[in-house]
């Protein structure tokens, strides 16, 4: 896909994207006060009625994202209707207009938008005409106003701006991130799946050193996507985020001490050959599709490997006595 240019952008797309480019290409922090001012150079506020308004998360690559990201894990939705019914809805939301008449998606601000739909009360909106990659970007730097993102979090919004399009400095600003820093990111994301890592979560308290032990067991082959989700899935339910982590990372050490250097193949359904270091070994269940077989060859096996080793014997050359 080819990258795109802040050349043409206008309105809202152009202050986003032209926020986090400087002449020199060098990259730049996103604040609150930036993401206040570009609210303020906004068009009116609009009060809408929630039921008109779906919510959105962008599709494909996009996705795995806002699944780790989303804002409806940040405080409690009870204190802030109470902080609404209380005081009134502070802070407008971002919305677009969906392809249904009449109809909107939010960008940003699902939390608030619950809370007025419970209150029963129309939400303060700024309506906007925003293309995925540039809604992403608006949500990427509302996310960094409100609170700090993990790394993971960091990791996953970065690959989906380059995903999106962008060029590498549009990331590196958005998430005022040095090359090496986005370097350190990518790396996870290319190597760690995304389904991996949304069943990981966002894992607020582990840093780069133990993303990156992950992503190295990926790469050196010692840790696949299928045994990852094992892994997670028939882990302990009352695991945190951080504490999922650990635990894959823990678990696919061992295997991989126990494994390394061990290749496996399945010529057919129940049948399984390894082949390591010290030995090679046949397995198959007797129970299944292969239930018969494993019988019948049972019976056979004996002669079978006595002949083979035999063909083996006669067609390699012999040491002289």
């Amino acid at each position: 896909m080819a990258r795109k240019s802040l050349s043409g952008m206008t309105g809202i797309a152009s202050t986003i994207a032209r926020s986090t480019t400087s002449p020199s290409e060098r990259s730049t922090k996103i604040t609150a006060p930036a993401l206040g001012a570009l609210q303020g150079s906004l068009a009116a506020i609009r009060e809408i009625e929630p039921n008109l308004i779906d919510d959105w998360g962008p599709v494909d690559r996009l996705t795995p994202f806002t699944a780790v990201n989303d804002d409806e894990a940040d405080d409690g939705l009870e204190s802030l209707t109470n902080s609404i019914r209380d005081q009134g809805q502070q802070v407008p939301i971002l919305i677009r207009r969906a392809k249904a008449e009449g109809r909107y998606e939010v960008i940003y601000g699902r939390r608030r938008l619950a809370a007025c739909r419970d209150l029963g009360i129309k939400v303060r909106a700024n309506v906007q005409d925003l293309d995925d990659a540039t809604a992403l970007i608006a949500k990427g730097l509302e996310n960094a106003a409100r609170r700090n993102l993990s790394f993971y979090e960091r990791a996953r919004f970065a690959q989906a701006i380059l995903d999106a399009g962008h060029q590498p400095t549009t990331a590196k600003a958005v998430l005022n991130l040095s090359s090496a820093g986005l370097s350190h990111l990518t790396k996870v994301t290319q190597a760690v799946p995304a389904d991996v890592g949304s069943l990981i979560g966002a894992a607020q308290r582990s840093g780069r050193p133990k993303w990156t032990a992950l992503a190295e067991l990926f790469i050196a082959g010692k840790l696949t996507e299928k045994t990852a989700d094992r892994i997670l899935r028939t882990a302990n339910e009352r695991l945190t985020s951080d504490e999922r982590l650990d635990h894959l990372i823990r678990e696919a050490t061992k295997r991989g001490a126990r494994h390394d250097d061990i290749a496996e193949s399945t010529p057919v359904d129940g049948v399984t050959i390894r082949s390591g270091r010290s030995s090679v070994t046949l397995t198959v269940k007797r129970s299944g599709a292969t239930a018969e077989f494993a019988s019948w060859l049972d019976t056979r096996l004996q002669d079978f490997i006595k002949q083979s080793y035999a063909e083996f014997r006669s067609s390699s050359p012999q040491d002289d006595e």
